[in-house]
């Protein structure tokens, strides 16, 4: 069986098992946090997907974990689909395992083959994409904290990012999820490096397009403003496959700068969880 290693442990996360764990609670717990995820109260699920940042967890963390805390108190899905964009230009334009595992330090989760198979004609199959990068492997932790280890996975990296291209994607996932219990994943960070008062600004651009569920405002704000928002394909995409299964709102949970963090604000990276529900 093909294993995707961890590439990120003790780099963006710790590597060790019970420090990981620690690092999830801390990013509930923290003061930016949503609380300790209560587990599910619903036997429903409303939420189609989440949008989650994807840095590190000392800077990132507390806002994921909103989008997880959220997802954490409704029913649980049989698969993960999380769509990140390709940092390294590795591999195709757009890559998908459709066999084998994901390894992280808390355990194994399985690729859906089936869920897989379904998606494929919107993407490649290659392993390379993947090997290096850091967009779904950051994801994963907080899946297998509020899921455990029988939740299995669709990774999809995205190295083209248009309109065209992500909304094909985006078809191909809500054609194929309509028939499979699962959770769509869109891993984003905002703007890249500019002032407090920038991120700001051009982040609200980009959420204000995530909450009117419009993925071509999203890409038309990102290519007029020059906005460094590194996922926006992965969010357009899975934009085009929420609405296609239902979902008809989005609400922001947080929006942070890596200087909230750091009290550095002079260049910040910004973040942001939302969920998209039915």
């Amino acid at each position: 069986m093909s294993v995707r290693r961890p590439w990120v442990a003790g780099a963006f996360y710790p590597a060790e098992p019970d420090r990981l764990r620690q690092a999830i609670e801390e990013s509930f717990t923290h003061k930016l946090g949503p609380g300790k995820p209560v587990g599910s109260a619903s036997a429903e699920r409303r939420i189609v997907s989440v949008v989650c940042p994807h840095a590190g967890y000392m800077y990132s963390g507390h806002v994921a974990a909103h989008s997880y805390h959220d997802l954490a108190a409704e029913a649980k899905p049989r698969s993960a689909v999380i769509i990140g964009p390709n940092h390294t230009g590795i591999g195709s334009a757009v890559a998908m395992m459709n066999r084998g595992a994901w390894e992280t330090p808390l355990g194994r989760v399985e690729i859906d083959g089936e869920l897989a198979d379904a998606i494929s004609g919107a993407s490649d199959i290659d392993d390379s994409a993947h090997r290096r990068e850091h967009s779904i492997e950051v994801q994963l932790p907080f899946l297998q904290y509020i899921y455990g280890l029988d939740l299995k996975l669709v990774p999809i990296c995205m190295g083209f990012q248009d309109i065209e291209t992500s909304a094909e994607v985006g078809r191909a996932v809500g054609e194929a999820v309509r028939e499979i219990d699962a959770v769509l994943v869109a891993s984003t960070d905002l703007t890249h490096q500019e002032s407090q008062a920038s991120a700001n600004r051009k982040d609200r651009m980009v959420i204000d397009s995530i909450l009117k569920l419009d993925e071509s405002l999203l890409q038309k704000n990102v290519l007029a403003h020059r906005i460094s928002t590194c996922g926006y394909g992965p969010v357009s995409a899975v934009l085009v496959a929420s609405k296609a299964l239902g979902a008809g709102k989005a609400e922001l949970l947080s929006y942070h700068t890596s200087g909230d963090v750091t009290g550095d604000y002079s260049a910040v990276v910004g973040y942001a969880a939302l969920k998209i529900m039915r």
